[in-house]
């Protein structure tokens, strides 16, 4: 059968993009994998997976009689509106440009088909403004020459389907030899692995089959830590992940980026009908999100440090319920924590509502804005207690009015403590903000956690598995055993008063026995062990 003849029609492409999202459901965790960053974090794989659960949720919601365009542009829309992270909004535009060469057809022929995943293809590597060699762009570039190679060949679907996965491959194998990162870590780009795994799918779909397990290359038994010696320190510069869609947009790309370039870098701008969706790594993210708000209303903003990032839930509605205080002037406080422990100290401390929150899931603007309109109080601060929860507050802040919301820049557990001990009830909503944010500048915060891959950072070589200390947000020791870089963190330093909050993964007795050997070390420090639940992070500091 001519190349033409074949026909795809919308349940067909349906069962390939749900194909991919399967793809992505088995593997991103091998995807995952081949990340190179080392704190936890939202990881490529599963990035490229929940961008495609939002497309298998809105494609099988449609009837199988849809018009191929009809599928594609559902898959565009919802694709940038499910998109989270750089792999993320890339694949969202994958989708994007699959959804443009359909646009409008009942039916397509397989080299239609085969011309709107090449025009896919293209879309994606044009999304980002910098390419970097040796990333899911570098395979993106070799697969869409290869594309238009296959198609002056005249094959059919299933056929060119393959061949670009050969060719992807082939580009993904050598992305060790254009970045020195990947190369360093013995892996290939996580990204690049992902878009392999969305062609696998579709292909899987098409067939009427189950994906596979991908076949992920193994990391490179020579590469080894102490190679990563004259390797550069990741980039930094810029720490804020920055993602925000602004709908009702009536703006073009290139006004966009134009606008919001020289403000950071990896800046991806995604734009759907009226909806532009930003992703940039940033130094004031806020910078981002006032330009935005001219072009239209800004929803699903998130700010994520990159330096450090651990998972975090919203409590429950009656957790929430049961987060009570004296009323205070009419003042509540909302405040963020992570674990139940650390919930229960603030509450006792006179917060009136507690939403747990980290980096990898920051609380949404709306979970705060929810707490304030169903609470009883007239007046609130915010104790956002994370850099990357700041920019939430001050929207909240911005929209309610800052007669009804004022908050205080935490940006760790410490300063949040630390400002609750200033807050007067006999005191207004302006007064109360300045003297707990005084308060919250005098103290510092540490943390442990665990590094979840080989990296090397601010020039500090980092194993998989080992223990990071970081003091302020920022990585200054590691090693393979915790009590080591909690001794090596505080060794030149002059504290009075050490606070520990140990995690719901560290049994009581080894916090226990931690704190002993912190009076020992100095007999001048007075050592607090308090039970935290955090987790990801077996010990929180307080320092004063």
């Amino acid at each position: 059968m001519s190349l033409e003849k074949e026909m795809i029609n919308g349940k067909q492409f349906k069962d390939m993009l749900l194909g991919a999202y399967r793809s992505f459901e088995k593997n991103f965790r091998f995807i995952n994998d081949l990340n190179v960053f080392p704190v936890p974090d939202g990881d490529t794989g599963s990035n490229m997976m929940h961008t495609m659960a939002s497309v298998a949720k809105a494609v099988s919601a449609m009837d199988d009689t849809a018009d191929v365009g009809e599928v594609g542009s559902t898959a565009a829309r919802s694709a940038i509106m499910g998109a989270r992270g750089n792999s993320g909004v890339i694949l969202s535009q994958l989708l994007r440009g699959i959804g443009r060469g359909v646009v409008g057809k009942k039916k397509v022929s397989n080299g239609e088909l085969s011309k709107a995943f090449q025009y896919g293809i293209l879309y994606a590597y044009r999304s980002v403004a910098k390419p970097v060699e040796g990333t899911i762009l570098s395979v993106a570039r070799g697969m869409a020459k290869g594309a238009y190679d296959i198609m002056k060949k005249g094959t059919n679907l299933e056929e060119i389907l393959e061949e670009l996965i050969r060719i992807g491959k082939k580009e993904l194998a050598e992305t060790p030899e254009k970045l020195p990162a990947l190369k360093a870590a013995g892996v290939v780009d996580a990204g690049g692995q992902g878009l392999i795994a969305f062609f696998e799918g579709c292909l899987a779909g098409l067939r009427g089959q189950d994906c596979a397990v991908l076949d992920v290359p193994k990391k490179d038994p020579d590469a080894h830590i102490h190679h990563h010696d004259n390797l550069e320190p990741l980039d930094l510069e810029y720490p804020y992940c920055t993602e925000v869609i602004i709908k009702e947009a009536n703006v073009d790309k290139k006004t966009v980026t134009d606008a919001i370039g020289g403000l950071g870098n990896s800046m991806i701008v995604a734009v759907v009908e009226d909806i532009v969706k930003i992703h940039i790594h940033s130094k004031n993210p806020g910078k981002i999100l006032n330009i935005a708000q001219q072009w239209g209303s800004l929803h699903d903003i998130k700010i994520e440090n990159m330096k450090d990032q651990h998972e975090n839930r919203i409590f429950s509605d009656e957790e929430v319920a049961a987060a009570t205080a004296a009323e205070q002037q009419g003042i509540g406080i909302i405040a963020v924590a992570a674990g139940e422990g650390i919930a229960e100290i603030m509450k006792k401390m006179g917060v009136t509502d507690i939403i747990s929150g980290g980096q990898s899931m920051n609380p949404s603007v709306e979970a705060f804005v929810n707490a304030v309109e169903d609470g009883g109080r007239e007046k609130y601060i915010i104790l956002p207690n994370n850099k990357n929860i700041i920019l939430a507050a001050e929207q909240v802040k911005k929209l309610l009015g800052e007669e009804k919301v004022a908050f205080v820049p935490t940006i760790n557990l410490a300063q949040g403590l630390a400002s609750l001990l200033s807050f007067d009830n006999a005191k207004g909503l302006e007064e109360n903000t300045l003297l707990m944010g005084k308060a919250a500048s005098e103290v510092d915060g540490g943390a442990i956690t665990v590094a979840v891959r080989d990296s090397v950072v601010d020039g500090i070589a980092i194993h998989e598995g080992d223990y990071l200390g970081l003091l302020n947000d920022k990585i200054v020791c590691t090693g393979t055993d915790l009590q080591a870089v909690l001794q090596e963190m505080l060794a030149d330093k002059d504290y009075e008063l050490v606070s520990l909050y140990y995690g719901s993964g560290l049994p009581k007795e080894a916090a226990e026995a931690i704190a002993a050997e912190l009076e020992e070390m100095n007999e001048d420090w007075e050592v607090e062990l308090f039970y935290g639940g955090q987790p990801l992070y077996p010990l929180l500091m307080a320092f004063e």
